[in-house]
């Protein structure tokens, strides 16, 4: 009985590890789809900003992007 409690903690353990490991792979897919919204919100401001070349207007939250992208070089630093 000991025994089938110490595989069954470490089936648990590798299984939970594995998922652990896999949810980078879709991170990192996520961010190939932010870094292409990345590219079209460039776009975007810059057709924005030649029709209206006296605006001030703010098209995408760069600043806010950009924190939301600290955090989370924060987080993987640690």
């Amino acid at each position: 009985m000991y025994n089938r409690n110490i595989n069954e903690q470490e089936s648990k353990a590798a299984q939970y590890q594995k998922e652990r490991i896999e949810a980078f792979d879709v991170l990192e897919k996520r961010l190939d789809v932010v870094k292409k919204l990345l590219r079209l919100a460039k776009i975007e401001t810059i057709k924005a900003y030649r029709e209206q070349p006296n605006t001030f207007a703010v098209i995408k939250p760069t600043d806010i992007i950009g924190d939301y992208i600290k955090d989370i070089e924060i987080l993987l630093d640690k």
